[in-house]
Parts: C-alpha cells; structure tokens; sequence
C-alpha cells in the first residue's frame, strides 16, 4: 500500500474571497504543504535535496472542487506519490474538511528531476537512495 502523508490546516481568512469561502489560487499552497511533509515524513527535506542538486520544478497542475472551504473550516490534506519515472513523479492531494472527513477538493502536482542548472537527471542513475526510496512508497 502506497505512503500517504497527513497535513492538517485552518484555514486564514486571507485564503477566502469576497463569497466567504477559499479561493480556488489557496489550494495549490496547501499543495505544496502537504508536499514538503510528505517528503520530510520519508527522511528527508526539500532542503536536502536541492543541497544534492535535486530540484523538483513543477510540470503540472490540476483541481476539482467539490465544494467550497470557510474561514477558520478544519482541514485534512492528504498527499501521496502516485507516478514515478527516472525523470518524473506525480503527487495526488485530497483536501478534506474536518470532523467530518468530507471531501472538497482533490488535485494533482507534476514535477520533473532536474539539476541546479534546471538540465533534466536520470533520479535513479544519479541518486539511486532516493530512488529506492521513492519507488519503495509507490503502490504495489
């Protein structure tokens, strides 16, 4: 069964818009969020990685919004990796409102491997731990 990490949010009232509820530009932070405790919670840090020469920029992006968040609304953003080439990997996120684990939002990051010059690496050539690592939180 693949890893999926848990990042629990409130959300500002600064997130929401002039209608009361969160504006559709909020959820890609949260994104990103849950992204970066995903990738602490597997032993390691963006930090660590961009030190190796590993940078992850984003390729694409994608959301479906069921319904709408409120200010100060208790959130569960799920994230887990769902792709994974020598190039690539795909994240997908479920936005969830708390107590009552309803789904609002779920979405999808994508992000290629490349060096601090932004030149496309070979993960599992170059970075074979992480690789394993990585490949090890996919599902079976």
């Amino acid at each position: 069964m693949a890893f999926v990490s848990e990042t629990h949010l409130t959300v500002r009232y600064a997130e929401t818009d002039m209608m009361g509820i969160v504006h559709h530009s909020r959820y890609y932070p949260w994104f990103e969020v849950a992204r970066t405790d995903f990738i602490k919670k597997i032993g390691m840090s963006y930090t660590e990685m961009e030190k190796m020469g590993i940078m992850l920029p984003l390729t694409e992006t994608a959301a479906k919004y069921y319904y709408g968040l409120k200010y100060e609304d208790e959130v569960l953003v799920t994230c887990k990796m769902t792709k994974l080439t020598v190039a690539r990997c795909e994240f997908t996120y479920e936005v969830y409102k708390l107590p009552e684990k309803k789904l609002m939002t779920v979405g999808k990051t994508g992000h290629g491997f490349v060096n601090c010059e932004f030149v496309p690496i070979n993960l599992k050539k170059l970075y074979p731990e992480i690789w394993n690592k990585m490949h090890d939180l996919l599902e079976d």
